[in-house]
């Protein structure tokens, strides 16, 4: 950009301004920062109307006052080149990055307590969930790098959107169609975001089909089940019809009874996988057996899938309780997640599991309980197709409920 070209978009920025249209701070920004204005020709003065300008339109909030700072630096240098320059201007600039700063200190101690952020409460210190699962580098490492990607891919900000949401834009003109001023999108809420790259997401290392129709199952293994509301039954498809799985009896259900549920699922395709060594089979390829396995020990429980992971958590159940529930975009497959808060290991395993805990050293006093997957058609959904490394289920360690209380502030005073 020459100095005419920059000259002419300065001039455009100014008018902008003067207008109060809403677009002006995202593209001043966008200016500033994108070009070296003394490289460009512009000089002081011109720069310091600019930064001005683009200070006050600003966002007030907190979290734009690194970006104010940094701007108010600017300007105070470009202020002493200018011809504007006089003490009383001069010290104005002064107090005003003394006090940004010292509005910035109190809203980074608000945010980040003494004891660090990230770090534990006192009171009960860092838990520790320890997890026994027959893939555990992928559950536990492999799955997470795909889960934080996904999720930054699919929702992660354009350099225009990032710009946009420093400037509030009180004054605003319906513009829908302008990508300078469109900052509203999901990856801009913290919450949403939170819940999306910072919780523990359960996968598959393969595409999973769940279907009212027998049609174009995928290639590793294929399960029917009769399954509805209170009662689910496995079956299998021999000579032409539907029998029990239990005993081979022959059952007269049409292949189109609204009740069916066909499961399939195709042959691994996250490349950095390796098949658990308890897997390994010679009456399958090696690439089908982690499916096979994982479909042939999976069942239903009335209307849901229950995918049985091996991903087995020993807890504190004295102070932390493990929420599970389905992927947050699970539904955009056609597909709802049951939930449930896990607080205590169930009597509905074995004896010897139970003993596990006393035996491990590392187990004492800890609870443990099962991760399993379950999934349901949406209401008028007849097919879902999850590819592979999608999310599916999420975990998040919550406070056991005895471990806090909720109080009204006016009772505490």
């Amino acid at each position: 950009m020459d100095l005419k070209e920059g000259r002419a978009h300065l001039n455009y920025l100014l008018t902008l301004n003067i207008r109060q249209e809403e677009a002006f701070g995202p593209m001043a920004l966008a200016f500033i920062k994108g070009h070296d204005l003394d490289q460009v020709g512009l000089s002081a003065e011109e720069q310091f109307s600019l930064m001005m300008a683009t200070i006050q339109s600003l966002a007030p909030e907190p979290k734009r006052y690194n970006l104010k700072l940094e701007l108010l630096e600017k300007a105070k240098q470009l202020l002493g080149r200018s011809e504007f320059f006089n003490q009383e201007f001069d010290r104005r600039l002064d107090q005003d990055i003394q006090k940004t700063r010292a509005e910035l200190d109190i809203y980074n101690k608000a945010m980040r307590p003494e004891r660090g952020e990230g770090s534990p409460s006192p009171k009960f210190g860092q838990q520790k969930l320890i997890v026994q699962t027959d893939a555990p580098e992928y559950f536990l490492n492999i799955a997470q790098k795909r889960a934080t990607s996904y999720y930054q891919e699919k929702f992660g900000l354009s350099k225009k959107a990032k710009t946009a949401q420093h400037f509030s834009g009180s004054s605003r003109k319906f513009d829908p169609d302008n990508p300078d001023v469109q900052k509203e999108f999901s990856g801009a809420c913290a919450p949403f975001m939170n819940s999306r790259t910072n919780a523990f997401h359960l996968m598959l290392p393969f595409d999973l089909k769940i279907s009212r129709k027998p049609d174009d199952s995928l290639d590793a293994m294929v399960r029917i089940f009769y399954s509805k509301s209170g009662y689910s039954f496995p079956l299998a498809y021999e000579m032409g019809k539907l029998v029990s799985q239990q005993d081979g009896q022959v059952l007269e259900i049409p292949m189109d009874d609204p009740n069916l549920m066909f499961v399939s699922a195709s042959h691994i395709k996250e490349r950095e996988f390796r098949n658990p060594p308890e897997n390994e089979r010679s009456d399958v390829p090696p690439e089908l057996a982690y499916p096979v396995s994982v479909l042939e020990r999976s069942g239903t429980l009335g209307p849901f899938f229950q995918i049985v992971t091996h991903f087995k958590v020993w807890f504190d159940s004295s102070v932390v309780s493990l929420l599970i529930e389905g992927a947050p975009d699970l539904y955009e497959y056609g597909l709802q997640g049951g939930s449930g808060l896990m607080t205590r290991s169930h009597a509905s395993d074995k004896v010897e599991n139970y003993a596990e805990g006393l035996k491990n050293p590392l187990l004492e006093n800890l609870s443990f309980n099962y991760v399993n997957i379950h999934l349901q058609l949406s209401p008028g959904t007849e097919t879902a197709f999850v590819p592979y490394n999608t999310p599916l289920f999420t975990l998040h360690p919550v406070l056991n409920r005895l471990s806090c209380k909720l109080e009204d502030i006016q009772k505490l005073q």
